[in-house]
């Protein structure tokens, strides 16, 4: 597949069509899909013939699961430029998203993780299916949840966004909704009629109402009470004594999977989030231009993606392997400004 071939553009009726066109990599974006999604989206920004943009995965398995994570392994390892390149250009498409002045509707149909979240989480509408999981799993590979997750985590409902950035945690249609990452549900069966809608109808809410359905509850409203409860508190230490020592299986079940995350990412992830709530969004992304930067030239991120996505032994070697190892000092040159800040 040529890079012309990753990333579809048209004009369908009153819309402007994205297609992420790399389904057998479940989607993920590369340094040339964001470059043309970007330039794309300034051209539809002043063509009156567009009125809405709609983005969609191709195949049925995902929306986006994310970023070219084994290219930017490769180019961190080899220390080139291309790596900071990349998310450099992601987080200023991510912002330009965020202030689209024309509707952009997201379907997020199937796995939608990482890269997928930041061309889909801060549109004006997202489409959640039966088939879509959502997920910030950077902990788990020694990033962080990034892609302007320090702006729109610390303001899901109570600590939810907290709870998904220490544990990764998956969310399906339901959840997805309750956190606020999704504003509507279409089951899959009416997405065509949904896609000829937006096609057609001169109000996109009442195109999306007329596939919309109701989504079955999932687990985050259960568990809401003991998320606020163990995520509220002052450290990542203080959420794991507080898990630990509470006596339910599912608290017990959380404290072992975050146990299996960088520690270095759980302190910045804590740290972001808790700094998110009170930054505007591009503040936020600033911020994690920031972090990545350091992030460029650790250890986890290589380390992480080594187990995880190379080799897939899933027994990444930390360092430092434990929270107590992780120092203040340590987790403050992360976040520490550049000598040139991210230009949003």
């Amino acid at each position: 597949m040529s890079e012309s071939d990753e990333i579809l553009f048209s004009i369908e009726g009153r819309a402007g069509w994205i297609v992420l066109n790399r389904p057998a990599a479940l989607n993920a974006l590369t340094l040339h899909m964001f470059r043309a999604l970007h330039a794309q989206l300034k051209a539809w920004e002043t063509d009156t013939r567009v009125e809405r943009i709609v983005i969609e995965g191709a195949g049925d398995k995902a929306f986006c699961a994310g970023g070219d994570i084994r290219k930017l392994y490769e180019w961190g390892l080899a220390m080139d430029a291309r790596f900071l390149d990349l998310f450099r250009e992601e987080y200023v498409l991510n912002t330009y998203i965020k202030h689209y002045p024309k509707p952009y509707i997201a379907l997020m149909d199937g796995i939608t993780m990482g890269g997928g979240v930041g061309v889909s989480v801060h549109g004006s509408h997202r489409i959640v299916t039966e088939a879509t999981m959502f997920a910030m799993p950077e902990t788990g590979i020694g990033l962080f949840p990034d892609v302007g997750g320090t702006y729109f985590m610390p303001r899901c409902p109570g600590e939810t966004g907290m709870y998904m950035g220490l544990t990764g945690a998956r969310l399906k249609a339901g959840d997805a909704l309750y956190a606020g990452v999704g504003t509507s549900f279409v089951p899959r069966d009416r997405l065509a009629g949904l896609r000829q809608a937006l096609k057609t109808f001169a109000d996109v809410d009442e195109a999306i109402q007329q596939y919309a359905g109701k989504a079955d509850p999932e687990t985050l409203a259960m568990h809401r009470g003991a998320i606020d409860r163990h995520f509220l508190r002052t450290t990542v230490e203080d959420v794991m004594e507080s898990l630990k020592a509470d006596p339910s299986d599912w608290a017990h079940k959380q404290a072992a999977i975050i146990a299996t995350k960088s520690p270095t990412s759980l302190k910045i992830c804590h740290r972001q989030l808790r700094e998110g709530l009170t930054l505007d969004f591009r503040s936020c992304i600033r911020l994690e231009y920031r972090v990545v930067n350091r992030i460029f030239t650790g250890h986890d991120f290589f380390e992480g993606t080594r187990a995880v996505v190379i080799d897939k032994d899933n027994a990444p070697q930390w360092q430092p392997s434990t929270l107590s190892g992780v120092s203040q000092a340590e987790v403050d040159l992360y976040f520490a400004p550049l000598e040139e800040e991210l230009p949003v």
